[in-house]
């Protein structure tokens, strides 16, 4: 007699579903869980990121952030996740893929040391973003940096298009 596993009807989770599930949730919750990305995987971001050394072009735009005031550097971190076109959004634009994974992880740097506003210690993530999250922690690393720069790479305003 041969034994059959039981269909749970577990739903594969690949780079695309997941890139969904990132798509579908509100804008603070995708500042959340990039946030909660960051700091769970982020250490590895950079260096998986091979345009990263041309973070230099960014710097400016950090710069600026830098000195907005924690009201100005939410509002433009909302402007870029719901592609709201202002400067900010489109000097993010212009930035190549990997210079855009490269730019949250320095944001997040940034907020971790408080120089940009920080997450409040009592945020918690919603149940839609704990999901997403959860998903997105099942997938090996490469798939994971690519799912973060899918998202990243779907903010912003490409002034050239």
């Amino acid at each position: 007699m041969v034994y059959t596993a039981p269909n749970f009807n577990i739903q594969a989770l690949d780079v695309n579903s997941v890139t969904e599930q990132f798509q579908s949730l509100s804008t603070d919750d995708k500042l959340g869980l990039l946030w909660v990305a960051y700091t769970e995987i982020g250490r590895s971001i950079t260096p998986a990121a091979p345009g990263a050394a041309r973070l230099q072009f960014a710097e400016g735009l950090l710069n600026q952030f830098k000195n907005m005031s924690q009201d100005e550097q939410l509002q433009a971190m909302r402007d870029l996740a719901n592609k709201v076109s202002t400067p900010v959004t489109r000097a993010y634009g212009v930035f190549t893929n990997n210079t855009k994974l490269a730019f949250w992880y320095q944001l997040a740097e940034l907020m971790e040391a408080g120089v940009v506003i920080p997450v409040p210690p009592s945020y918690n993530l919603s149940e839609k973003a704990n999901t997403t999250l959860s998903s997105l922690q099942r997938l090996d690393f490469n798939q994971q940096i690519t799912v973060l720069r899918n998202a990243v790479c779907d903010m912003g305003i490409d002034p050239l298009a």
